[in-house]
C-alpha cells in the first residue's frame, strides 16, 4: 500500500513517498528539456516509465503536478540560503526567522552561494519556466509570490542581524534590492538575454554584497 489513513487524511507510506519524488524528479526533467507547452502528463509518465493512470494516482491533475515541482525547487532555493546564513524561517509565518546565537556568516559567503545557483543551467532553466507559469496561471502565481516573500525576508532578518542601528523598513529596502539584483542577473549570466563576463559577475558580487552590509 502507498498510502496510510492518519486522522482521516491519506499519509503517503516510505514506498510512497519515494515514488512521488522519483514523479517529481521526472516532471521536473520534462519541465525544464521540453517547456511547460509539452510537458505533458503522458510525456511525464513516459520519463518516469510509469503508467499515466499511475502518476495521476499520486498528482490527479497536470496543474497539481507542476505546482508541485515549483514549490519543491523554491523550497530547496530557500533551505539553502537558510543553510548559508544559519537563519531559520518558519514556513507558516515568513516574518518569523529564527536567528541563532554566535557566529554570521559574511555577506560575501552568502552572495556566492546565492549566485552559485545560477551556474546550474537545468535550475535556471526551470525558474525560467517557473516566471512564464506565473505570468499566466494565479495559482502558480500565488505560490511564487509566497517564495519571494519568503526569501525577502530571510535577507532583510540577515542584513537586520549585521546592521542592527537600520531601521526594519531601511533593512527590508536593501532586501528587496538585492532579490531583485540577483534574480534579474540570472536572466543575463545564464545566457538567456545577455552574455556573462567574468567583469560583470565581479561587480555583481560587489554591489550584492554592499546591499548586505554597507
Amino acid at each position: 500500500m502507498s498510502e496510510e489513513k492518519c486522522g482521516g487524511k491519506p499519509q503517503l507510506t516510505r514506498q510512497g513517498s519515494l515514488r512521488r519524488t522519483s514523479l517529481l524528479d521526472a516532471a521536473e526533467t520534462v519541465l525544464v528539456a521540453k517547456g511547460n507547452a509539452d510537458a505533458s502528463l503522458r510525456a511525464i509518465a513516459g520519463e518516469a516509465g510509469v503508467r499515466v493512470g499511475h502518476l495521476q494516482h499520486y498528482f490527479p491533475t497536470r496543474a497539481d503536478l507542476i505546482k508541485a515541482v515549483l514549490e519543491r525547487a523554491l523550497d530547496r532555493s530557500l533551505e539553502r540560503l537558510a543553510e548559508t546564513t544559519g537563519l531559520r524561517l518558519d514556513r507558516e509565518d515568513p516574518s518569523a526567522i529564527e536567528v541563532p546565537e554566535g557566529g554570521r556568516a559574511e555577506p560575501a559567503e552568502v552572495v556566492a552561494v546565492v549566485l552559485a545557483e545560477q551556474d546550474d543551467p537545468q535550475l535556471v532553466r526551470l525558474y525560467v519556466e517557473v516566471w512564464a507559469l506565473a505570468a499566466r496561471d494565479d495559482e502558480i502565481a500565488a505560490v511564487v509570490r509566497e517564495f519571494y516573500q519568503k526569501y525577502v525576508a530571510h535577507v532583510e532578518a540577515f542584513v537586520q542581524q549585521g546592521r542592527p542601528e537600520w531601521s526594519a523598513g531601511f533593512c527590508r529596502a536593501r532586501a528587496e534590492t538585492f532579490v531583485a539584483l540577483v534574480e534579474g542577473a540570472a536572466l543575463m549570466r545564464s545566457g538567456i538575454a545577455g552574455s556573462r563576463s567574468g567583469a560583470m559577475d565581479q561587480q555583481l558580487a560587489q554591489q550584492a554584497v554592499q546591499l548586505l552590509r554597507d
